[in-house]
């Protein structure tokens, strides 16, 4: 019967009913119509790349919405929809990682983002205490003193759609460096232009023209003489235009001068120095770019680039996502980096046993550090050095109470 009932319910997409999804399914693309789309040129110079380096160092934290002791510590995760949202998936087209990396990356292209609340259980002008269920990046359109209008991607509708909401009940995130990045006269947007302005010149360069100039064996000073030279002007463009190689002719009488060889500027140089300078402003070097940066670099990268950020989007998602009854009962948004992901295979082993023997991790917890399965043994898990022996008193309990015999003698 259940080799029976798994044939009947068996399904296969390319056998399914031609039917079923005949009702309107909303508005198709070519591309993901929710997808961040840098303004202001950003997309063609090379600081899309230092916003996607550090959209993704943001983005591999882990932020969660956690329950902290009375003395603020760590204590557990809260399985809720922010949780969720946060961790595991956003909404429909987002999961939790992708959702932060979107909205750092639309953080520091337009200075500030809105992370949305989409659904919740409640109605949230109506009420402070309400889950959320998902979320979505919004960019901010207009100010108000107690609303902003955001442009949020309407998942049932299928485009980006305009909507007022209360500041109270989205987070609204300011880019910390916003004065290296989003200034109209910042060092990034001083080397966006730049990198334009070089990348004019190089559509020019290569562009297919000749940059010829012709010498007449006559005066262009007269109507007729100057009507006689743009006639020849546009043979030659005929002959070269209609020739397959590209071959023309002229007069033995005639000179061609040409003038392709590039101008001398300083302009490479001035982007090279802004480029060092901006890298300087943000703690990024070009070592970290290509993943060559030592612990030491990456620590002050993370300290003075990521820590910043991150910090700021928990701290206005604490304030604005958690009530104060919430805050009272010690609930929190807090984040947490791996900081095994930069060691070595090789100091994997020495850091093993110092975490182990201080009483700082279970094997079991190292164990999971390094990938592999947890023991089955219960001493895996106890929080205790190895290296030394137990107590007394731990000894005493293990050893079973003595019974006497039939003989009268004591056994154990």
């Amino acid at each position: 019967m259940g080799l029976i009932n798994a044939v009947k319910k068996a399904w296969n997409v390319f056998n399914r009913d031609p039917t079923r999804y005949q009702y309107d399914t909303g508005p198709g693309y070519s591309f993901r119509p929710d997808r961040v789309r840098f303004s202001r040129g950003n997309e063609r110079s090379i600081v899309t790349s230092v916003y996607n380096r550090i959209a993704l160092d943001v983005a591999a934290l882990n932020i969660r919405h956690v329950l902290l002791d009375d003395e603020k510590r760590y204590k557990d995760e809260v399985n809720d929809g922010l949780n969720t949202c946060l961790s595991l998936e956003a909404n429909i087209d987002q999961t939790g990682r992708s959702f932060i990396q979107d909205a750092v990356m639309s953080m520091m292209d337009e200075g500030c983002v809105a992370l949305v609340p989409i659904e919740t259980d409640d109605d949230v002008d109506l009420t402070d205490s309400y889950e959320i269920l998902s979320m979505r990046t919004g960019k901010i359109l207009e100010w108000y003193p107690r609303h902003v209008l955001v442009r949020v991607y309407n998942a049932q509708k299928g485009y980006q759609e305009d909507i007022k909401v209360p500041k109270s009940t989205v987070a609204i995130i300011e880019n910390p460096l916003f004065a290296v990045m989003n200034e109209p006269n910042s060092t990034m947007q001083r080397l966006i232009r730049k990198l334009n302005l070089l990348d004019a010149i190089d559509e020019q360069s290569g562009s297919g023209k000749l940059d010829l100039i012709v010498q007449l064996p006559y005066t262009v000073k007269s109507d007729l003489k100057r009507a006689q030279a743009k006639e020849r002007k546009k043979e030659l463009e005929m002959q070269l235009a209609g020739s397959k190689y590209g071959v023309a002719y002229i007069d033995a009488a005639e000179k061609v001068t040409q003038l392709n060889r590039s101008v001398d500027n300083n302009l490479m140089s001035q982007i090279e120095y802004l480029t060092n300078l901006l890298y300087s402003q943000l703690g990024i070097t070009q070592s970290i770019l290509d993943g060559t940066a030592d612990e030491k670099t990456m620590l002050n990268y993370y300290n003075r680039s990521i820590e910043p950020i991150v910090s700021a989007m928990v701290d206005e998602m604490k304030r604005k996502f958690l009530t104060k009854t919430a805050r009272s009962r010690n609930h929190s948004i807090q984040f947490f980096r791996d900081p095994f992901k930069l060691v070595p295979v090789n100091n994997i082993a020495e850091i093993a046993d110092k975490f182990t023997r201080n009483e700082i991790m279970t094997k079991n917890e190292m164990r999971q550090v390094i990938g592999m399965k947890p023991s089955d043994d219960p001493k895996a898990d106890e929080l205790r050095n190895a290296n030394l022996s137990e107590p007394a008193a731990d000894r005493s309990e293990q050893v079973q109470p003595k019974e006497e015999n039939q003989n009268g003698k004591e056994e154990v």
